[in-house]
This record gives C-alpha cells, structure tokens and sequence, in this order.
C-alpha cells in the first residue's frame, strides 16, 4: 500500500466545537495526520497532462457473450426499440414480464424516448448490468442508454444475493481482461451504486461495487468478490444504512478498520481511500453523531496505512446538513450532487497520480 495520505478537503481541522461538547470523552485523530490540499495544488493537479496515460479500450471478454459491443445514442433515439431486437435475452428473463397494473405500456414507451433514457430503478440498472455482462462489456464504459429494450420494462426487484453475484462476476471478468488499464473500485451502498458511468472520472477503468441498502458489515463480508482484481485505488462509502438500521458507532468505526486491514493484506499495491459518510437531511440521523465517525474514520486511516477523502465538508449547508441542492430526498445524491462527487474523485485520481510519479522519481 501507498504511503499514507489524507486528502482534506474542507473543515476536517475545523470540525464544530458542538461534536466535542456532545461527546468529551470520545478521542479524537491527530492532527498531523490532517494533510490540507491548498488551493494552488488543487489548480495543478486540475489539469489533464497529470492523468496518467492508459488503454482507453475497455476489456472485452469474448467468451462471456454475443451481444453487439457498442450503442450509439444517434442511432438508440433514431430506432428504438429495433435498434436492441435480434439480442440475447437469455440473462433478462424478468424484463420481459408484464408491466406494474399502475403503470401502461405506452407511458413506458414515451419515458424510453426522453434524452435522459437511462436506468431509473434497481431492477432497470440490475438488467442492464447483466446484459453489458453478457455481452462482454464493462458496465461503467457504456453509453447510460445501453441495451435499452432489454431492461425498460424490467420491475422485479433482485435480491441482496442476486446483487453480490452479479457484482462478483462483474470483478472477476475485471480481473481476465483489465489488462495494462488502472482500475478504480467504488466500494459501498446506494449512493455508490447509482454514481452515473458517464461522471465517472476518465482515465481508468471503473469497478461499481455497491449495493443498495448495504452496511459496513455487508461489504466486509464480500470484500472477497474483488480477488484477482489489481486495482488502483480503492474507494470506500459506507456507514449511513448502519445508522439508520440503529448499529453503534463502535461498530460502524471497527468495521471499517477491518476493511482497510483485509484490502491492505490483499490488494497491497492499491490506493485505499477512506471516504468520509455524507451528511443527511433526515431528521432521524445526527449529523453531529456523522462528524464525529468521520474523525474516528480519519484517525483510522492513518493507523491503518490508507488515505481519507472528506466529502462532508464539501456536501453540507452552513448548519452541516446535506445541502438541498444536492439531494433527491435528503439522503440520496441528485445530478448535482454527482457532479460535485466528480470533480472531488478526479481531483484526487489526479493528486494521487502526480503523488505516485514524485514518489518514483524524486
């Protein structure tokens, strides 16, 4: 693993007086172990010339399907649906059953032809996943309209098993044909799992690991799914479903320690970037009760050889809310709320790479 590097974007060495006072007896992360990324560096690091250079074809794996390779948007929105007929089906079983009673065929039909024609359900994203899979694609490498009429009328939900075997087989298919690529891993529940491929940093490959409504335990448990792979970095998002299923805070804080310590035992040349959790609007979630876990996340970072990525800093309103332009319901990440999520991650893909070069050529 890299040497250690906390990546502190915002008030991680301001936190508010009000975590301390709320809990006294709590320890808190040094703070040398807060290294700030001032605004000159952020402007350098900014620029495309740091990106490292990479194969920008995606792996293809021939033997796992058939299905045409690529979609082009002109030609999805000239034909749609024929464009996809003539494909496999044999992976989207489900997709073909009949409509919800509430909703008809032709409202379907009209939301297909939107210029946002992309996944907007569980079990949308879940088929089209599984048809780019089939195909011999890397999901995170599509156009978002991809193999459209294999998943639009796709309703029933896939189970929490159904979602870790597909995400298993998307790694392993990773690891046979991620060639001479960088590979960047997203590990964590829903807000991980809907980052739109299209705002996914260029330059590596992309692994979406995340599960909606999953906890830090559950990614622990399937922290196996990644064996083979050779990635980058690694960056982890958990710890909101545990506070909302009531899970201690001392919990939640070793779970990630145990997941920084597994990836560092066996992906020992990646960059494992502990983020911090977002801020919520949820009336049942304190957000001072968030800011604390952060800090207990930072410390471990650094005793854990890894880095930490605030994004609480850059996600919350003046009271530490999650700020109401960037969410759809209070938890959950809207456009906005992505894009800015975007620019962080390029901002350290690119620090990160510019860290590594100094580090081999002083």
């Amino acid at each position: 693993m890299s040497d250690p590097l906390l990546l502190a974007i915002g008030l991680l060495t301001q936190m508010k007086t009000s975590i301390s006072e709320a809990m006294p007896n709590q320890p808190k992360p040094p703070e040398q172990t807060i290294l700030r990324i001032y605004t000159q560096e952020w402007e350098l690091t900014a620029r495309g010339d740091i990106l490292p250079t990479v194969e920008m074809s995606g792996p293809e794996f021939s033997s796992m399907g058939s299905l045409s390779p690529w979609v082009s948007r002109d030609k999805l929105f000239d034909s749609y649906p024929a464009e996809f007929m003539g494909q496999s089906h044999r992976a989207i079983a489900s997709s073909q059953a009949a409509l919800p009673q509430d909703e008809t065929a032709p409202e379907r039909v009209a939301y297909a032809r939107t210029p946002s024609f992309r996944p907007q359900s569980g079990p949308q994203l879940y088929q089209q996943r599984l048809a780019a899979l089939e195909a011999g694609q890397t999901y995170t490498r599509i156009p978002c309209e991809s193999y459209g009429s294999l998943w639009a009328n796709a309703w029933e939900q896939p189970t929490y098993e159904q979602w870790k075997a597909l995400l298993e087989r998307e790694a392993q298919a990773v690891a046979k044909g991620q060639g001479s690529n960088r590979l960047a891993v997203l590990l964590g529940d829903s807000i991980s799992m809907w980052f739109p491929q299209d705002r996914l940093p260029q330059g590596p490959i992309w692994l979406n690991q995340g599960i909606s409504g999953d906890t830090s335990r559950g990614i622990l448990s399937r922290l196996s799914a990644l064996r083979g792979t050779r990635p980058d970095t690694i960056y982890i998002l958990a710890g909101i479903n545990d506070l909302r299923q009531g899970i201690g805070v001392e919990e939640i804080v070793e779970n990630h320690r145990q997941i920084l310590r597994r990836l560092g035992q066996e992906h020992p040349g990646a960059q494992v970037i502990l983020q911090s959790i977002l801020p919520t609007r949820l009336p049942q979630i304190s957000n001072g009760q968030i800011e604390w876990i952060n800090q207990q996340l930072a410390a471990i970072a650094w005793e854990e050889g890894a880095s930490y990525l605030d994004l609480y800093a850059q996600f919350s309103d003046r009271a530490g809310n999650l700020q109401v332009g960037l969410t759809t319901d209070g938890l959950h990440l809207n456009a906005r709320g992505y894009e800015l999520w975007q620019g962080t991650l390029t901002h350290a893909e690119s620090w990160l790479a510019l860290h590594s070069r100094s580090r081999k050529h002083p």
